[in-house]
């Protein structure tokens, strides 16, 4: 019965163990307790913007030699966000899904979130 029983521990606690690590991926720690983007997530943002949206929507989110709008004016919805990201927009804004993992997009998105405009 002793035999049983640890079985049964063991198999308990590799279920939680696996549901952990799998939380903990899909969360990966990307708000602090107010909800808000951890520093390091803002970080990471900034330096995929520098590296691969700058050159359209210019160094501080905004590029007044194009028509690409003022990311500092976006709206506060994430989910928009991410599907015009990933997809494009309107022939104007090429599709980065193939090019950006969803952690770069979230991270772009606490980044240009941070430094949205009221």
């Amino acid at each position: 019965m002793l035999k049983e029983i640890s079985h049964k521990t063991a198999a308990i606690f590799a279920a939680v163990a696996v549901l952990t690590v799998a939380f903990v991926a899909t969360v990966r720690a990307a708000d602090d307790a107010t909800g808000n983007p951890l520093q390091a997530q803002i970080d990471h943002g900034k330096s995929t913007y520098a590296e691969k949206c700058s050159h359209c929507h210019g160094p501080n989110l905004m590029n007044s030699g194009t028509i690409t709008p003022d990311l500092r004016a976006i709206p506060d919805d994430k989910t928009r966000f991410v599907t015009t990201v990933k997809n494009g927009k309107n022939n104007k804004m090429p599709p980065w899904g193939d090019i950006l993992n969803d952690d770069q997009i979230g991270d772009l998105w606490a980044f240009i979130s941070s430094r949205r405009r009221p």
